[in-house]
């Protein structure tokens, strides 16, 4: 008797994989076990960059807020640990675009940073 084969199935599966491979250059789209490969390492690439991304994002924010910080007198850990201090519970997302499109906010909150943060000691001899 012949063996029945899954052509339909197998198909079907080939077909799925180039449509998710769709836009990869040469062979890796149309070639099916360069392009299993190759979406394997495209799918580990975006979980990996998916975390970079946040990391770098939270990067830029630090150095905005520092950058508007300094212009104001006041460095970045200062600034965070008097707003720390003063119960403001904003995140480095919002305290970026404060500083970038409402200065005069950001003003103030460097303000009330400062008169939360401790005196500092006089100088021991």
């Amino acid at each position: 008797m012949v063996r029945a084969r899954s052509k339909a199935t197998t198909a079907a599966r080939k077909k799925r994989l180039r449509k998710l491979t769709k836009g990869f250059r040469l062979s890796r789209h149309n070639l099916y076990r360069m392009a299993k490969v190759t979406l394997l390492k495209a799918r580990t690439y975006a979980f990996r960059d998916r975390k970079a991304k946040k990391r770098q994002f939270r990067r830029l924010w630090i150095v905005r807020i520092n950058a508007a910080c300094r212009m104001r007198g006041m460095r970045y850990s200062e600034f965070m640990y008097g707003l720390q201090l003063a119960s403001v519970a904003l995140d480095r997302k919002s305290l970026s675009e404060i500083a970038i499109h409402d200065p005069a906010a950001f003003d103030k909150l460097v303000e009330l940073a400062r008169k939360h943060l401790p005196k500092p000691e006089a100088a021991k001899k």
